[in-house]
């Protein structure tokens, strides 16, 4: 071979190279996450909270990432099928977790689940808070919450408190009141949100715990009346509403979240532009607006502080369950 042959295929190689060199940014600009739709999964139904909340926040990352976010309803118990349909998926970013205080009940109330919420998981960012509230009878006597407990502690065993299933967050909310307040009342759980409303009218209980979208009618129509609110601080969405601490069950909190989550070792980088994604749009006007009205307060985060307080919520409802000998399951 000579010299000048030899030359010439040395160039075209250095050719070649250069090429490719160039071409590999172009390839990696060009498979920057999203490159498809994203599948958000919910351990719920469709129609109540976290579900309306999901869609709006979809909607609005959908138009942010110019990719669509599907929502997909996986109910039932214990969230055990929705979590299983994440951390089964690849942890690219395309299957995302529904993620709320749920998971840490169900931590708290299940025997074992086959999945651990805080090491399959890695947290994206909360979406935001809402809080529980304690409600009654337009006609009641107790004015205040302080009220309500002077009463059950001058009655022991005479009181009711309804709340919908046992284990569910308004049961063990419940709880944690009759155990922080030193009191000795009865939690009556019922089927459902509406059959509370019923009993408390007709007196057989005479304080409801429940998320506020669920008794809004009634307390806009005069029947019912909200004497203070779950969270550590008073709710911009319950303007007036004392909280539980401010009448008299000093460091009583509970807060009900909803976030998002995604199969552990997804790369930072998709983490990192979903987290982004999600503040961009929490701190809209009008996504805040359409979450008030569902008793939704917007709230993102990093995901470090999705985790402490998925974290803490598990240490937290497992206290409560142990100490009121609720059965698990």
């Amino acid at each position: 071979m000579t010299k000048g042959v030899f030359g010439s295929i040395i160039c075209r190689i250095a050719t070649l190279m250069l090429a490719v060199a160039v071409a590999l940014p172009v390839a990696k600009a060009q498979a920057a996450w999203p490159e498809k739709p994203i599948k958000l999964v919910l351990p719920f139904g469709a129609g109540g909270v976290a579900d309306v909340t999901a869609r709006i926040l979809a909607d609005k990352l959908s138009q942010r990432l110019n990719q669509r976010v599907v929502v997909e309803n996986m109910p039932g118990p214990g969230g055990i099928a929705a979590a299983r349909a994440v951390i089964t998926s690849p942890p690219d970013g395309y299957t995302m977790a529904w993620v709320t205080n749920g998971a840490a009940i169900s931590a708290a109330t299940f025997q074992s689940l086959p999945f651990d919420p805080t090491k399959d998981f890695a947290m994206v960012s909360m979406a935001g808070t809402f809080d529980l509230v304690f409600v009654v009878n337009s006609q009641s006597e107790y004015k205040t919450l302080g009220d309500f407990i002077k009463a059950a502690k001058s009655s022991p065993g005479k009181l009711n408190v309804g709340t919908i299933a046992a284990g569910s967050t308004q049961n063990l909310g419940g709880e944690l009141f009759k155990s922080m307040a030193d009191l000795n009342v009865q939690i009556v759980p019922y089927k459902n949100s509406p059959d509370i409303v019923v009993a408390l009218l007709r007196n057989d209980v005479q304080v409801m715990i429940d998320f506020p979208p669920a008794v809004a009618g009634q307390v806009a129509d005069g029947k019912l009346r909200i004497l203070a609110s779950s969270s550590p601080q008073p709710s911009p969405l319950l303007p007036g509403v004392p909280t539980a601490d401010q009448s008299g069950v000093k460091g009583y909190e509970v807060i009900s979240w909803n976030g998002v989550g995604v199969p552990k070792d997804t790369p930072k980088e998709v983490i990192d532009t979903m987290n982004n994604a999600m503040r961009e749009v929490l701190a809209m006007p009008d996504v805040q607006e359409q979450l008030a009205k569902v008793g939704v307060v917007a709230k993102a985060s990093t995901p470090a502080e999705a985790l402490a307080r998925l974290t803490a919520d598990i240490k937290k409802w497992n206290d409560v369950v142990d100490k009121a000998g609720i059965p698990r399951k």
